[in-house]
């Protein structure tokens, strides 16, 4: 066999491989979205996705639904985000088993840490948007409302709304992890991340402006935790350097 034949096995064999994590990881997604739907259900699920805006609303208010198919799509919309979320644990693994076969030990022991914290972070994240975000927002924006106006927000503006910030609190609970990667890859010294810390934070607060609604509570809830895991990586980024450090740089 020659050379370019190995090399085009090689490719195939790849492409296979990245095929069947691919499936497997669609097929975890799928089973938690089966089970979701089977209990509690796209409707109940999707009443507790909207808990927080109906306590912010005047007793005996409701949100609407200015489209046909709305009833049914949203809640089923919201169902697999939901299930998107729970198995993201399975989504990384197969990610991490995808690439673990080529990575030598000490990478597979920063890679193996990664995908699990990327996990519990990214969750982290959509729990805190959820529990102690939500509320208050809600609750900010609500006293703003005068009484001449009847609060009924439309469901899929809502879950838009729920989409995004959800997804900007997990992807900013990353932020560890890149400090982590950035450090261990040599890309950025740790004393050059501790140098800038004064225009990370600034950097903070001007990304918590964009993807949050204009309100002082939610672009707080956003920058603040940011600024916190920042610091958290530049303190384990030496640690995890030390302890997935190659034989030959260790000595």
């Amino acid at each position: 066999m020659t050379e370019q034949a190995a090399g085009e096995d090689t490719f195939i064999s790849h492409l296979v491989e990245l095929r069947d994590r691919l499936v497997k990881a669609s097929i975890g997604i799928a089973i938690v979205c089966a089970a979701l739907m089977a209990w509690p259900g796209p409707s109940h699920i999707y009443d507790l996705i909207a808990a927080p805006m109906i306590a912010s609303m005047p007793p005996g208010s409701t949100m609407i639904a200015t489209g046909v198919i709305s009833p049914f799509l949203v809640p089923m919309k919201v169902t697999l985000l939901l299930s998107f979320i729970l198995a993201l644990p399975w989504v990384f693994y197969q990610a991490w088993a995808f690439v673990a076969p080529g990575l030598y030990a000490h990478e597979k022991r920063l890679v193996l840490p990664l995908v699990i914290s990327s996990s519990v972070l990214f969750i982290a994240g959509v729990a805190f948007c959820y529990f102690f975000v939500f509320g208050r927002v809600f609750h900010f924006i609500g006293e703003f409302a005068p009484t001449s106006i009847a609060v009924m927000p439309d469901i899929e503006n809502y879950l838009d709304f729920v989409m995004s910030m959800c997804l900007a609190f997990g992807a900013s609970f990353e932020v560890p992890v890149v400090v982590v990667i950035l450090v261990r890859m040599g890309i950025v010294s740790l004393e050059k991340l501790r140098s800038v810390r004064s225009y990370v934070i600034v950097g903070a607060f001007v990304i918590a402006a964009i993807v949050t609604p204009p309100d002082v509570v939610s672009q707080l809830a956003l920058a603040i935790p940011m600024c916190l895991l920042y610091e958290l990586g530049l303190l384990v980024a030496p640690m995890f350097a030390r302890a997935t450090r190659a034989p030959e740089e260790t000595a």
